[in-house]
C-alpha cells in the first residue's frame, strides 16, 4: 500500500494532480480542496494517498491531510457511494461543512455533492455519524486540521459535555449550535445542554 507520494508538482489540471517522484509521474485523481491545497508547478509536496484496484483499472487517490483521507475511506464504506463519488462529495463539501453535516443529519447539504441523492445522503448520515470524530468536526473551512475549536472556552465546553457523557459528535454538535452566544465556558455548557434537551 502506498501511504504517500512526496515529490515535485509536475501538472495541476481538473480533478488531477501529477507529483514527480524517483523519475515516475504518479496521476493523482484528487478534491478540488486537495488541489487548491497543493503548491505551484515545481515546487515539493506531500499528499497521502489511496489505492482502488478494481478489474479493469487501478487508480491513485491524492488528499492534502489524513483526516481527508480517512473520510475519502469512511464515504466509500457507505452502501452505494464509490470512490468517484466519494471525491465529489469531498469537492462538494470542505471537510469541516462534511464532517458536521453527517453529525447533524444535515441531508440537504450533503445532497448538494454530485451523484447523492436523498437517500444516499440519508445512507451517509446512517452509516457515518457515529464515526465523525472531534478532530473531524474541527477542521476549519480551509481544509487544514486544527488542534482545537476556536476558543479554549469551547473546547473545555467539549470536555465537560463529553466528561457529562455524550459523544464527541454529540457535544461537538451541541457547541456548534450555540457558537458566539457566549464567551464563557460555563455560559457554553449551559446553552450547550439547553440545545440538546430540546432535541
Amino acid at each position: 500500500m502506498i501511504a504517500f507520494i512526496e515529490g515535485k508538482v509536475a501538472e495541476k489540471n481538473p480533478g488531477e494532480l501529477v507529483l514527480s517522484a524517483g523519475g515516475v509521474g504518479f496521476s493523482l485523481m484528487c478534491s478540488s480542496a486537495t488541489l487548491a491545497a497543493a503548491p505551484g508547478k515545481g515546487e515539493s509536496w506531500r499528499c497521502y494517498t489511496v489505492m482502488n484496484v478494481r478489474e479493469d483499472a487501478m487508480e491513485l487517490f491524492g488528499f492534502a491531510t489524513k483526516q481527508e483521507r480517512e473520510m475519502f475511506r469512511r464515504l466509500c464504506t457507505v452502501t452505494g457511494v464509490g470512490a468517484k463519488t466519494a471525491l465529489g462529495v469531498l469537492s462538494a463539501l470542505p471537510m469541516r461543512e462534511l464532517s458536521v453535516a453527517i453529525v447533524t443529519g444535515d441531508v440537504t447539504a450533503l445532497s448538494r455533492a454530485p451523484g447523492i441523492g436523498k437517500k444516499t445522503a440519508q445512507r451517509i448520515v446512517l452509516e457515518l455519524k457515529d464515526k465523525v470524530e472531534q478532530q473531524d468536526v474541527n477542521v476549519p473551512a480551509g481544509g487544514a486540521p486544527a488542534s482545537a475549536p476556536a476558543t479554549s472556552a469551547e473546547q473545555e465546553a467539549l470536555a465537560a459535555l463529553q466528561a457529562l457523557g455524550y459523544t464527541a459528535a454529540e457535544a461537538a454538535r451541541a457547541v456548534s449550535a450555540v457558537r458566539g452566544q457566549a464567551e464563557t465556558t460555563d455560559k457554553l455548557i449551559m446553552l450547550a445542554l439547553r440545545q440538546m434537551s430540546s432535541l
